[in-house]
């Protein structure tokens, strides 16, 4: 398994999976399910795509113009058309907008196995859209490694 983080070259061998890890982030709020994610599937043969950068600044204008912000929405946007697997979790004590518009993204890919569990704000509107476009669902982010394996 290796880790490439933004704003890191994406890049892969081509004989491994490349999974994307969407969903909640937010700094101080979230936890960094994607590390721990990502130490669950020690020894396969996958690349992980991180957007969780380690030199992230709040302080950038969330804006087109602003070169670091941009290169940001740009890689994950590349990392999610690349990867042949987008894991999207929704912490119950997020908000996640951009989780909610990747969903609506990739809703249509193939893509996408989702965790949203009870508490998360619309989780009634994920699952609506879950349902709506056949997009598989499990209960607990421990129960994504054996989904990722019965899939292939």
């Amino acid at each position: 398994m290796r880790v490439i983080k933004a704003p890191e070259e994406i890049y892969g061998s081509g004989s491994e999976e490349l999974i994307f890890l969407a969903g909640s982030i937010e700094m101080g709020t979230a936890n960094d399910w994607q590390e721990e994610f990502a130490s669950t599937l020690e020894g396969e043969r996958v690349v992980i795509l991180n957007p969780r950068r380690d030199d992230w600044d709040s302080s950038w204008e969330q804006s087109i113009d602003n070169p670091k912000f941009r290169e940001q929405v740009e890689w994950e946007l590349t990392a999610m058309q690349r990867a042949n697997v987008i894991v999207m979790h929704f912490e119950p004590n997020t908000k996640s907008p951009i989780t909610l518009l990747e969903l609506g993204l990739f809703a249509n890919s193939g893509k996408l196995i989702v965790h949203c569990p009870e508490g998360y704000w619309r989780k009634g509107n994920v699952d609506i859209v879950c349902n709506r476009f056949r997009i598989s669902q499990v209960e607990n982010l421990s129960d994504i490694k054996g989904m990722l394996w019965s899939q292939r």
